[in-house]
């Protein structure tokens, strides 16, 4: 079993308030938050809010671990950063166990982050350009992080290709797209390997994960639940597939966050041209993972959060020249 096969927590609001006051010492009223495998809450009182995370039962201490260390690594770099740091709990720990019905879940406490999400804001130029130099800014603060956790076999790396491989027969549409875009990978990325670097990145920027103020600037961005060790140029990939969801001036959208990023943490040639496949191969996994676990659980609508636009994007970019965008991009970035 994993996080993605494990079913998520099943607690009330109810149970919520109780775990909050009797772990946190905070006597709040709950409400629930959208999540993917595990169970979330704003928990608020009159004094402060914050977020009760009631994970996975698949989930790792060692995992979660991670998650707390790295957001504290970077705000001790980069104290600008706004982030969902650990709080600890009345015991003095920052991850605790809790039991409920035969079933052991790791609890945090994180707090919480008031600002608008970056899917509920319009994207211009300056924005996105801000935006991939945020998350420049973030792996600079990350590039000296090591945790073993971050070394795992993870779905949502695109360097763990089985994933795809074994679960493509999930899809119920054209399966031979997951196969197109793993060949792109294998002939334009796997030759140049060795160039590519490697550290520890979130490997989750999209547009429900970064938070704007109220100027609209890039101020902070939660959920290191998708953290892996895995390509340094995956980052701004990730971030470059969803927030061009939905739009269809693609490749300018695309190459203002690659530019922004390229910008705060300098791309070698080999890493620029790489990208598109990497942002391919991410949506490959996003189109994949939402038929997998909507088999397994039809009733979370969160899974297929990006599904279709995902299939409508992948299916566009088959039409396209993926290697006179590699350049595009490549000379943009350098420009």
């Amino acid at each position: 079993m994993s996080v993605f096969s494990t079913p998520p927590p099943q607690y009330s609001t109810f149970e919520a308030e109780q775990l909050a006051e009797s772990k946190f010492g905070i006597n709040g009223e709950a409400s629930p938050l959208s999540s993917e495998r595990d169970q979330n809450f704003l928990i608020q009182s009159e004094e402060e809010s914050f977020v009760l995370k009631i994970s996975n039962s698949s989930e790792s201490f060692d995992e979660l671990d991670m998650q707390n260390k790295v957001m504290q690594h970077i705000v001790k770099v980069d104290p600008e950063f706004e982030l969902t740091l650990p709080l600890c709990s009345l015991s003095g720990d920052e991850i605790i166990q809790i039991e409920n019905k035969g079933q052991t879940n790791w609890v945090r406490g994180l707090k919480y982050i008031n600002g608008k999400f970056l899917k509920d804001s319009k994207h211009d130029q300056i924005m996105l350009l801000e935006l991939g130099s945020f998350l420049g800014r973030l792996d600079n603060a990350m590039k000296d992080f090591n945790h073993p956790a971050a070394k795992r076999a993870f779905p949502w790396d695109v360097r763990y290709t089985d994933f795809l491989k074994v679960h493509k027969n999930h899809i119920n549409k054209d399966r031979g797209i997951i196969d197109y875009y793993l060949s792109k990978y294998e002939t334009h990325v796997l030759p140049n390997e060795s160039y590519l670097r490697k550290a520890v990145i979130h490997n989750d920027g999209n547009d429900h994960n970064v938070l704007l103020d109220q100027n609209g600037k890039t101020r902070g961005i939660i959920d290191f639940g998708d953290m892996v060790y895995s390509y340094i140029v995956l980052e701004p990939a990730v971030c470059m597939a969803y927030v061009s969801l939905e739009k269809t001036d693609t490749l300018e959208v695309i190459s203002k966050i690659l530019k922004g990023y390229h910008q705060a943490f300098h791309l070698n040639e080999y890493e620029l041209n790489s990208v598109i496949f990497l942002m391919c191969l991410r949506l490959c996994i996003t189109i994949t993972m939402a038929a997998y676990r909507k088999k397994l659980f039809p009733e979370n609508d969160y899974l297929s959060v990006s599904e279709n636009q995902a299939w409508e994007l992948l299916n566009r970019m088959k039409t396209e020249d993926l290697n006179d965008w590699s350049k595009q991009l490549t000379e943009y970035a350098q420009s």
